[in-house]
């Protein structure tokens, strides 16, 4: 059976069981601050177990896009190792929200597996939870007698609180569960050894896989648990080991989920799959992580250099080192995976379709410029290893590689070891872990129980029609992080508060008491469907109404860049044509930023226009066209563009300004009248085919033009007050030219009379001509005349230094003969005077230079260098 069949009879099953069949969610998570990414199949319903959100059906169904990379579920290192741990795979997962529970879910898995898949119910094995007496929970009996309606007795396990009780968190719903495992080892294997004794075990063809999680419990801050008013079912299979059973194989990757991937690298690194270790861990950690990578940016989340990016860069460079260790690849070729990828999966994620020339042109950019880097870093390796007293290299060294050259230890012991030295495999660990503690301390946070004060089903958003309102606090909780410190959440019945989301930033404002006290929100956030809002002190009578006020200048600042984003979009796709896509933006009320695709720096013509575009739409006073209750298919008829990377209801708001229409859940201007004016500050690249345009509105356009017209009138009482000021500067630009041409003759002719004397000067000693000298010019200058010393002579060693516009410089000629003869190199020899200047340098074998600090430490470094002679 085909990996697209399995997973479609998957769905068509619980379909007919009445399950809404959802597509999956973005990879990327929004709106939830305790996670990166979709770690698992249940993230995308956390709000209906928590009860913050109803579910229109309480049976669903789909496939997620899951990653693995960090916390709990850290596998990354796992990839490739084994052959059945992933960071990206696809989960397969049904759930019930207050409707079925165990005895459905149990036996509707057993008739999946053995049934519609056909799978030999004598390989499999269940667990049930055997309780845990500091909990004070029993065994699940009621699991166990549905489970012995299929299973026999022996085949049912026992599982402890770490395989067989699972939490969202350290706070949440949680509930036992209960593993389905499958033993896909030969007979004679079997034989040997039982299967019930490898359940668990980290055997890779004794594996789960299917998690039935039965949530009926809540964990508090304390640690204690109680009961939920309704229980749920959370269950999830692992699409791709579900694939290895089926399809009769021993490793996930070589089913026909990776088998594409896998030709296609043999084919372009010229290696065979299955012939040597490091070949086919190299093999399984590039096909795994490009699947990762691609499905990524096609879900929004582009590399980069802090957070989620920065898990995928590090995710792809990992493949990048793998394929230049073992594979030999020094050129970039993961990019060319790409449309492999996505003719196997595109039909499934159709989002791979869209994005696919996207993700082409980001990865072949990482992988160059990633290539680039290791390039540097075995530079440096080299140049450490050569700098090492004895034959070990220190811990914290290799770790130095690690962590800004994205050097693997095992990279560094091995070309440490072709040159005979070992490494400090304990000192590199020991800096690790210095890191990773500082990294959770910075990032710790203490999350209090919610204190809930009335049950609100439904927290009203009111912004986008009033400021102003009177509300009640229906919950509040005590935030502690090592960051911020102690601050308090509070959730109210309704709120004119908007809520960072869309890429626009949350608002800020006060509450006031009855008796005026005001406590100020500083920030709003969603989480989990609640909208939270952020304030140092709690109220003092929190049980009272308060009249929650937004910071109206703020807000108005923010509609006006996020109603200008709008305009920006259209205005691009007008002037560059209809490939330019919005790929991200974060709109503040001082400034705003706008992503989009584009292949190509958009040059100062085209940006004039864009200004224009969007200025000319500002003047037509174009009024505000709201939808709150759209239909997304209508919508998009209609030509409404979608958030890249963003997932939407069946009713949407749908924002119009003339004739641009977005669906968008931001806060906008009434009239683009209201946006006053629109000033491009900056434009470039944040990655290959993405550009990104930062820009002004309104107060702070307004501020910019004083600014310049301030800045002009500094330039013209300069000038002299001149009549035409670009051509009283371009008349200095003259000048300045011609004066620079007449110092480089002057300093010409000083050169020469200069070596003149210093040609007088050189002695020989050792059969060595040599000069070590204190001279008055910059480090150019010095290069020059060092090369014309050494024209006509193949032993001269020369020393000159200068302190010229108060900076120490040290600079060395060998003639490349002594080089040669002596071994004798120029960039070691700087490298230790410029110990006496407070600095160091480098260069050529036959001539380097040093900078520094302490000028008075010249005449020691040219003692120093007499004494080389």
């Amino acid at each position: 059976m085909k990996s697209a069949e399995i997973r479609q009879h998957f769905l068509d099953f619980f379909n007919e069981k009445q399950h809404q069949i959802v597509p999956s969610a973005p990879m990327v998570v929004k709106d939830d601050p305790t996670l990166m990414f979709t770690n698992a199949g249940m993230n995308q319903f956390k709000e209906f177990f928590l009860g913050n959100k109803t579910p229109k059906n309480k049976r669903v169904a789909d496939t997620q896009k899951c990653l693995r990379v960090s916390g709990k579920h850290n596998d990354l290192e796992e990839v490739g190792i084994d052959t059945y741990h992933h960071t990206f795979f696809e989960m397969l997962g049904n759930w019930s929200f207050g409707d079925y529970f165990k005895e459905e879910a149990i036996a509707w898995a057993w008739e999946v597996l053995t049934e519609r898949y056909k799978i030999d119910p004598s390989i499999l094995y269940v667990t049930i939870f055997e309780g845990d007496d500091n909990e004070g929970l029993a065994r699940d009996m009621e699991a166990y007698n549905f489970w012995k309606k299929f299973v026999p007795e022996e085949r049912i396990l026992l599982g402890n609180k770490e395989d067989n009780f699972w939490e969202m968190g350290d706070q949440g719903p949680c509930g036992p569960c209960s593993e389905i495992h499958v033993d896909i080892r030969s007979e004679e294997e079997k034989q040997k050894v039982s299967g019930a004794d490898l359940v668990n075990q980290d055997h890779p063809q004794v594996v789960e896989v299917w998690n039935l999680v039965f949530i009926e419990f809540n964990r508090k801050a304390d640690g204690s648990l109680v009961q939920l008013p309704d229980k749920h079912i959370d269950t999830g299979m692992g699409f791709e080991r579900l694939c290895m059973v089926l399809q009769n194989k021993q490793s996930n990757y070589d089913t026909d989920v990776f088998t594409p991937l896998i030709r296609e690298i043999e084919a372009l690194t010229k290696t065979e799959y299955g012939t040597s270790v490091e070949v086919d861990r190299a093999i399984r950690v590039i096909t795994d992580h490009v699947r990762t990578v691609y499905f990524s940016i096609a879900d929004g989340q582009l590399p980069s250099n802090t957070g989620a990016g920065y898990v995928i860069r590090r995710i792809l460079r990992r493949a990048i080192r793998y394929g230049f260790t073992f594979l030999g690849q020094k050129e970039a070729f993961i990019h060319l995976l790409v449309s492999t990828l996505e003719k196997q999966m595109g039909a499934a994620f159709p989002e791979l379709k869209r994005e696919q020339k996207l993700a082409f042109n980001v990865i072949r950019e990482e992988e160059n410029s990633f290539l680039k880097t290791l390039d540097q870093g075995l530079l440096l390796l080299d140049a450490i290893l050569k700098g090492t007293k004895g034959k070990e290299l220190e811990g914290a060294k290799a770790f130095e590689l690690y962590d800004t050259y994205g050097f693997p230890y095992d990279l560094t012991a091995l070309i440490a070891s072709e040159r005979g030295f070992t490494v400090d495999e304990e000192g590199f660990k020991a800096s690790m872990e210095q890191q990773k503690n500082r990294s959770r301390a910075a990032a710790s946070s203490k999350a209090g129980d919610w204190v809930v004060l009335e049950q609100d089903e439904l927290e009203e958003f009111v912004g986008y029609d009033t400021l102003e309102t009177q509300v009640k606090v229906t919950r509040y909780r005590k935030m502690t992080t090592a960051k911020e410190g102690d601050f308090y959440q509070l959730v109210f019945n309704l709120t004119p508060f908007y809520p960072e989301g869309g890429g626009q930033v949350g608002d800020k404002g006060y509450l006031e008491a009855g008796n005026g006290d005001i406590y100020y929100i500083l920030n709003t956030k969603k989480e989990n469907n609640l909208i939270i809002h952020f304030t140092e002190n709690l109220p003092l009578k929190i049980e009272e109404s308060f009249k929650a006020v937004v910071d109206v200048k703020q807000r108005q600042r923010t509609s006006c860049n996020h109603t200008a984003t709008h305009l920006l979009h259209q205005a691009l796709r007008e002037v560059l044509g209809d490939h330019v896509e919005q790929k991200g933006s974060m709109v503040h009320s001082g400034e705003f930023r706008f992503d989009f695709s584009h292949y190509a720096k958009v040059s100062t013509e085209e940006l004039k226009q864009v200004e224009q575009f969007v200025n000319a739409r500002i003047q037509e006073q174009l009024a505000l066209e709201e939808n709150r209750e759209a239909i997304l298919a209508d919508a998009m008829e209609q030509g409404a563009m979608a958030l890249f990377g963003e997932k939407y209801g069946d009713t949407v708001r749908t924002i119009r300004f003339g004739q641009s229409i977005e669906l968008c859940g931001g806060t906008h201007v009434s009239n683009t009248a209201d946006i006053w004016h629109f000033k491009i500050t900056s434009e470039g690249a944040v990655a290959s085919g993405i550009r990104r345009i930062e820009a002004i509105t309104g107060d702070a356009a307004k501020a910019y033009f004083e600014e310049q017209t301030a800045l002009l009138e500094q330039v013209q009482v300069l000038l002299n007050q001149p009549q035409d000021t670009l051509r009283a500067i371009q008349n200095l630009q003259e000048e300045t030219i011609q004066l620079k041409k007449d110092l480089e003759g002057l300093v010409k002719v000083q050169l020469a009379a200069l070596k003149q004397t210093l040609e007088a000067e050189i002695s020989t000693k050792n059969e060595i001509d040599f000069l070590i000298k204190e001279v008055d010019l910059d480090g150019g200058a010095i290069k020059d005349l060092a090369f014309s010393l050494g024209q006509n002579r193949s032993n001269l060693f020369l020393v000159l230094a200068s302190k010229k516009g108060g900076k120490p410089v040290l600079s060395c000629y060998i003639s490349k003969e002594l080089v040669a003869v002596k071994d004798l190199n120029a960039g070691d020899i700087v490298r230790e005077l410029g110990k006496h200047i407070q600095g160091g340098g480098g260069g050529q074998p036959f001539f380097a230079s040093a900078g520094g600090k302490n000028v008075e430490g010249i005449a020691a470094a040219l003692g120093a260098a007499e004494g080389l002679i």
